[in-house]
């Protein structure tokens, strides 16, 4: 690639001022704050909770009892239902008692209106498996709150890799302008025959691999920016750009030994296992018998919507499965199983989270140690440049040392910013973890 064409690639409008031009600056507490309003998951759990609680509500109806009403018409010649239809109707006569008439009625017609009420009164498997409802609903509610927590993190997750790939962006546009520069005074001192086309040559080559360089970071940015569209559920036809500078989180000790209990997640799977406690509880009570009451009041006439007589029934079942082909036998050793499956589920969901917690202290230890180290590591660099920049300005310093020492500082500048990310992201991330529900 020509040095005029790569001068025609930093000078006249390109991708980068295109980007710059649609570019849709955004703070970290907006972007926070517009996910937690409109992510899609974040939806998708809330609906998952208005699931559990309507599964719950259906469970009322242990206590609450059921009603029904109906409109029946009928023509019939059959003797039985013709004599009980004028019976009901209170329209019978001693003529109907003729046996020629009993047994070969005319059509009689029958219009019959039936309220009917039905009240559980003892149903004790049904409070067990309203129990297991609402300890259900209230692990879902839980699990909504958790996936908020994660959300914000993820958020800021995000938000800081925008921040890194346009920390990235800058450090390799200083770069470019860096080795263009000197590429131009190789290429006056080549002229001048101070200089050897080889080092010409690696000056140009570095003005190449520097451009590819910023190409990616600027594709590193778009990607970013969509990933923070995508959680905020609002995708942008430019470029978000952050409003807040990648910076150090200041960090106050707070270290400890295991997650703290009251953490909404951890409460939601033991909630779960109590669910299947309760569930299990409510298969061994299907043994026991039900009590239930019911009554009717019925109208009936032999016109349509007419209510010449009336009558009503009032009682009680009493009713007892002894035997249902082994279903519930199985049912409740399925239950037992999964009651306890979900305490299995709960010691090794509460072991996992204390190793993560351990872990994540140990990455947020490593990552502050890597960040004094980087830091370090960018004055030397930085400093070394300066030097023999100046060395070189006066030819005192060879272009391939000149050449290193600019790679480097690049370099060493793209590690601290990505050194710094992961201080942060560890440190959010410990956060995260230690976040216990108020």
């Amino acid at each position: 690639m020509s040095r005029v064409l790569l001068r025609l690639m930093i000078f006249l409008p390109g991708p980068l001022a295109l980007l710059q031009a649609q570019e849709v600056p955004i703070s970290q507490q907006e972007a926070l704050t517009r996910a937690l309003e409109a992510n899609t998951g974040l939806k998708i759990a809330g609906a998952d909770f208005e699931q559990a609680r309507a599964d719950y509500r259906q469970t009322r109806s242990v206590f609450l009892p059921s009603i029904s009403a109906s409109h029946t018409g009928f023509t019939t010649t059959n003797p039985l239902m013709a004599f009980g239809s004028r019976l009901n109707q209170e329209v019978l006569q001693a003529s109907d008692f003729d046996p020629a008439r009993l047994n070969d009625p005319d059509r009689t017609d029958n219009f019959a209106t039936r309220l009917e009420v039905y009240q559980p009164v003892v149903q004790v498997s049904g409070l067990y498996q309203r129990q297991a409802a609402r300890l259900k609903m209230e692990a879902t509610a839980l699990q909504r709150e958790r996936s908020r927590d994660y959300l914000a993190l993820e958020s800021r997750k995000a938000y800081m890799q925008l921040q890194l790939a346009y920390k990235g962006v800058g450090v390799l546009e200083k770069a470019l302008e860096a080795a263009t520069a000197n590429e131009k005074i190789a290429a006056d001192r080549f002229r001048e025959g101070l200089l050897q086309k080889a080092d010409l040559l690696a000056a140009s080559v570095r003005v190449g691999e520097v451009s590819n360089q910023l190409q990616a970071a600027r594709s590193q940015v778009e990607n970013a920016s969509d990933y923070l569209g995508f959680l905020m559920n609002a995708p942008q036809p430019g470029t978000y750009r952050p409003a807040d500078s990648l910076a150090k989180v200041p960090y106050e000790p707070r270290l400890q030994d295991a997650v703290p209990e009251n953490r909404p997640d951890l409460q939601a799977v033991k909630l779960a296992s109590e669910a299947y406690q309760k569930a299990y509880q409510a298969d061994k009570m299907a043994f026991l018998p039900t009590l239930n009451a019911f009554g009717s009041y019925e109208l009936f006439d032999d016109e349509l919507f007419r209510t010449g007589a009336s009558g009503y029934t009032l009682g009680a079942q009493l009713s007892w499965d002894l035997f249902k082909g082994s279903q519930r036998l199985a049912r409740a050793e399925k239950s037992k199983a999964e009651l306890r499956k979900s305490e299995l589920e709960w010691e090794q969901y509460q072991a996992r989270s204390n190793m993560e917690l351990a872990r994540a202290q140990r990455n947020f230890e490593d990552a502050r140690l890597n960040l004094e180290t980087s830091e370090q590591a960018l004055r030397q660099s930085g400093e070394s440049l300066r030097i023999r920049t100046n060395r070189y300005g006066e030819g005192l310093e060879k272009t391939a040392d000149l050449l290193f020492a600019e790679t480097q500082y690049a370099q060493k500048q793209l590690e601290y910013y990505q050194t710094l990310f992961e201080y942060n992201y560890a440190l959010a991330y410990l956060d995260f973890l230690m976040q216990d529900n108020p």
